[in-house]
C-alpha cells in the first residue's frame, strides 16, 4: 500500500505536467480561427501565439521562489488554478486583450509547473524508482499533447466556435488536479531543510522508504547542517554548483535546437510545406501525438534499467538520422506524400525515447537539496527561452531559407548533442539525491 501511495502522489502530480502539454499544443489547431476571429495582423498573431511561452518563461523563471518559500504543495495549488482561470477565461474572452492576459496566466501555469512538479515528484521518490515516477510528468505531458491534438480534431468540425471549445475543454482536468492536490503530503526534504519540522517529515519518508527512513533523514539533516556550514552554498552561482549548472543549461539548449517545439507548434504548417492538405496536416498531427506517447511510455518503463545515459546516446543518434532524411526530403522536393510526415514521426520516437523522457528527471536530480528548486528554475527557464525563440523565428526562417537547411540546422546540432552525452553527462540511476550531490558537486 506504502508503495502504490508514493505512486499515486506522483500521478496527482503528474497531472500537472498533463495540463502543461495540452496547454502547450492546443493553440496549434486553434491559431488559424483566433487569427480570422480578430482579423489579426501577422505581428499580433505572432504575439497571440507566443505570448503563452511568455508567460512559461516569466513562469519558470520565477518558480523556485514560491516553491521554496511556500512549498511544493501549495505552490502546485496556484498552478492548478492558473489552468482552470486560463482555460475559462480564453474560452470566454470577447476582447482580444483579455485573451492574451489569460493565454499569459497558462504560460505563467506551465513556466512554475515545470519548475516545481519534477522537484517535488524527485523529492519523494525512492532512488531506484525515481526514474519512473519523474518520467510519468514527461508521460503525463506528452499525453496532453496527444489528447489535444486529439480533441482538437473532433472539436474542428463544431463551426466558427470551436477554437472556443478547444481551449475550454481544458477546465475540466484543471478541477480535477485542484482537488487531488489536497491529498498529497508537502516534500519531506523541503519540510526538513525550509522548515525544520523533522516528526512530519519522517512520517512521509516511512511511506516512501520504510526500511531506511531513519538514514535518509540523517542524510538530507546532514546537508542541510552542511549548507548551513557553508553560507556560499546559498548562492546558485557561488561557483560551488558550476558542474550541474553547466550540464543543466547544455541539456536543456540542446532539448530545444533539437527542433522538437517547432514541430509541435507548427506541425500542421510542416506537413502543408510537404504537400499535404490542411485535413491531412491536421490529421497527421494526432499520429505525433500517438507516436510521442508511445515511445514516452516505453522509455519511462526501462530509465532506471538501463538508465539515463544510455537512452540520450541512443536517441542522439537517431534523432541525427531522423533529422537528416527530413532535410534530405525536403531538399530533393518531396511532396504529395507521406515521406517527410513519416520522417518526422521516426524523429518524435527518438525524441520521445531519449530527450523528453530524461530532461525533467535528469535536471531533477543533479541539483544538491539546497539549490534544487533554483536549478530546476535555470534548467526550465533556459527550455523556456529556448523554445520561445524558436517557435517565434521559425516561420520567418522556414520562409527565408526553407525546410532543408533548417532541418540541416537541427541536425547539426544534435551531432554537438551526441558529443555532450558521450564526454560530459554522468550517469545517476539507482543512487539517492544524496548521492548524486556527493558524485557531482563535490568531485
Amino acid at each position: 500500500m506504502k508503495k502504490h501511495s508514493v505512486l499515486a502522489w506522483s500521478m496527482v502530480v503528474a497531472l500537472g505536467g498533463f495540463l502543461f502539454g495540452f496547454d502547450t499544443a492546443v493553440i496549434s489547431g486553434a491559431e488559424k480561427s483566433i487569427q480570422q476571429f480578430w482579423n489579426l495582423s501577422a505581428f499580433s498573431h505572432g504575439l497571440t501565439i507566443s505570448i503563452a511561452l511568455i508567460g512559461t518563461v516569466i513562469g519558470s523563471l520565477v518558480g523556485s521562489r514560491p516553491s521554496d518559500y511556500f512549498g511544493r504543495k501549495n505552490t502546485l495549488y496556484f498552478v492548478a488554478a492558473a489552468y482552470l482561470l486560463s482555460s475559462l477565461g480564453t474560452a470566454l474572452a470577447d476582447n482580444w486583450y483579455i485573451f492574451l492576459a489569460f493565454r499569459f496566466l497558462g504560460g505563467l501555469g506551465v513556466g512554475i509547473s515545470s519548475v516545481t512538479a519534477p522537484i517535488y515528484i524527485s523529492e519523494v521518490s525512492p532512488a531506484h524508482r525515481r526514474g519512473r515516477l519523474v518520467g510519468l510528468f514527461q508521460f503525463n505531458v506528452v499525453l496532453g499533447i496527444l489528447i489535444s491534438y486529439l480533441s482538437n480534431y473532433l472539436l474542428s468540425q463544431g463551426g466558427e466556435a470551436s477554437w472556443r471549445w478547444m481551449l475550454g475543454v481544458q477546465a475540466f482536468p484543471s478541477i480535477i488536479f485542484l482537488v487531488l492536490i489536497y491529498f498529497i503530503p508537502e516534500s519531506p526534504r523541503w519540510l526538513i531543510l525550509k522548515r525544520g519540522a523533522y516528526d512530519k517529515a519522517l512520517e512521509i519518508l516511512r511511506i516512501i522508504n520504510p526500511l531506511n527512513c531513519d538514514e535518509e533523514l540523517a542524510a538530507i539533516q546532514k546537508s542541510g547542517k552542511d549548507m548551513q556550514r557553508d553560507k556560499s552554498s546559498d548562492g546558485l552561482f557561488s561557483g560551488k554548483y558550476n558542474k550541474p549548472i553547466i550540464l543543466a543549461v547544455l541539456f536543456a539548449f540542446f532539448n530545444q535546437v533539437s527542433g522538437i517545439n517547432a514541430i509541435i507548434y507548427y506541425a500542421p504548417r510542416i506537413f502543408e510545406m510537404a504537400g499535404l492538405g490542411a485535413h491531412s496536416s491536421l490529421l497527421s498531427t494526432v499520429g505525433i501525438g500517438m507516436v510521442n506517447f508511445i515511445f514516452t511510455l516505453l522509455a519511462i518503463n526501462i530509465i532506471d534499467k538501463v538508465g539515463r545515459k544510455t537512452l540520450m546516446l541512443i536517441g542522439s543518434f537517431g534523432l541525427i538520422i531522423s533529422l537528416g532524411l527530413v532535410a534530405v526530403a525536403f531538399l530533393s522536393g518531396s511532396s504529395g506524400g507521406f515521406e517527410i510526415p513519416i520522417y518526422v514521426m521516426l524523429f518524435i520516437a527518438f525524441f520521445a525515447f531519449s530527450q523528453g523522457a530524461v530532461i525533467w528527471v535528469f535536471i531533477s536530480e543533479i541539483f544538491p537539496n539546497q539549490v534544487r528548486a533554483k536549478g530546476q528554475t535555470l534548467g526550465s527557464s533556459t527550455h523556456w527561452v529556448m523554445a520561445a525563440l524558436i517557435a517565434f523565428c521559425f516561420p520567418y526562417l522556414a520562409e527565408s531559407f526553407g525546410g532543408a537547411n533548417i532541418f540541416f540546422f537541427f541536425c547539426a546540432m544534435m551531432v554537438l548533442q551526441l558529443v555532450f552525452v558521450w564526454k560530459m553527462m554522468p550517469e545517476t540511476k539507482g543512487k539517492s539525491l544524496e548521492q548524486i550531490e556527493t558524485g557531482i558537486v563535490m568531485h
